[in-house]
C-alpha cells in the first residue's frame, strides 16, 4: 500500500475508532438525556467514516486495473444496509426479541424474521448476566482508555462506567503515559 494512503486509511481509521468509543460513552447511565441522539449521530459516523476508508482503498484497487466483479466481491456490496430507508422487518423482529415482545404473525411466517426475533431473545438473556468476556471488555477498557488520556479525562472514568471497566481504562491511559522506547 502505497505510504500516502496507508496514512490517510489510519486516520480514517482512528476516527472511526474515537467515534465507537462515543457510542459506548452515551450508552452509559450518565448519558441518559441524549443517549438516543448521540448513540445514533456517532455510530452512523463511525460506520460513514470506514466507508470513506473502503472506498478510498477500492479507488485505488480501481486504478490498479482490478476488474468491477473482483472489487465489488471485495466491497462485500450486497451485505450494504442502507439507512436512508430506516428499520426494516428484520431489525424491527431482532429488536422485538431484545425487547421480550412475543413474535408476530408476519414474524412467525418468515423462517429468517422468526431468527432475528430468536437471536433477539438469546441478546436480552445474555444480557441479564455480567458481562464476562474478557475480549469485549478489554476491547471497550481500551477504546474508554485511549479516549481518557486523548482528552485529560482518567480521573472521570469512575463516574460513568463499571468499576472492573474503569480499572482496566485507567491501566490502558497510565501504558499510553508512559514512553515507549521506539521499535526499528
Amino acid at each position: 500500500m502505497p505510504e500516502p494512503l496507508r496514512r490517510a486509511v489510519h486516520q480514517l481509521v482512528s476516527e472511526a475508532v474515537q467515534h465507537c468509543q462515543e457510542v459506548l460513552s452515551y450508552t452509559e447511565p450518565y448519558a441518559a438525556r441524549d443517549w438516543k441522539r448521540m448513540t445514533l449521530y456517532r455510530a452512523t459516523d463511525a460506520a460513514d467514516t470506514m466507508d470513506m476508508a473502503a472506498l478510498l482503498i477500492s479507488a485505488y484497487c480501481q486504478c490498479m486495473g482490478i476488474p468491477e466483479d473482483t472489487l465489488q466481491s471485495y466491497l462485500q456490496a450486497d451485505q450494504q444496509q442502507h439507512r436512508s430507508a430506516g428499520p426494516q422487518d428484520d431489525d424491527r423482529a431482532h429488536l422485538a426479541g431484545l425487547l421480550g415482545e412475543p413474535a408476530s404473525e408476519e414474524v412467525l411466517r418468515a423462517p429468517a424474521l422468526r431468527m432475528l426475533h430468536g437471536r433477539g431473545q438469546r441478546h436480552a438473556e445474555n444480557a441479564l448476566t455480567p458481562e464476562d468476556d474478557p475480549q469485549k471488555l478489554f476491547t471497550e477498557a481500551c477504546l474508554h482508555g485511549l479516549r481518557a488520556k486523548l482528552s485529560d479525562t482518567v480521573d472521570d472514568l469512575d463516574s460513568y462506567l463499571p468499576p472492573n471497566v474503569a480499572e482496566m481504562a485507567r491501566k490502558v491511559a497510565g501504558v499510553l503515559e508512559e514512553r515507549q522506547p521506539a521499535q526499528l
